[in-house]
């Protein structure tokens, strides 16, 4: 193999990886901001493991993370609105990236 191909095959891998991480990340944040929503909404337990994988799967809808904005939002009514929910998605996605760090 030559070095040419080597350092293809390197930025490959590393481009995979760094792909997995983002979406382990916000994974991760989606589960964290579902654990905080279902606080919010006095869900304990396994009712607020339940509510946060609702969470999760909602940003499978469609691209971009407007879909979970939208359905915890709705969940939440009146005790947050969507813009208090984005700031605290911008503060969780930091707390899940530290956390798979660690992990790793």
């Amino acid at each position: 193999m030559s070095t040419f191909d080597e350092r293809e095959s390197a930025f490959e891998n590393k481009f995979a990886h760094d792909e997995e991480m983002k979406f382990r990340a916000v994974a991760r944040r989606n589960k964290l901001l579902g654990l905080w929503a279902a606080e919010l909404l006095g869900k304990t337990g396994d009712e607020a493991d339940a509510y946060a994988l609702e969470v999760v799967k909602a940003d499978f809808e469609e691209a971009g993370h407007e879909d979970v904005v939208r359905k915890v939002a709705a969940d939440l009514g009146d005790i947050a609105d969507a813009d208090t929910i984005r700031a605290k998605m911008d503060e969780l996605l930091r707390v899940a990236k530290a956390q798979l760090v660690k992990e790793t």
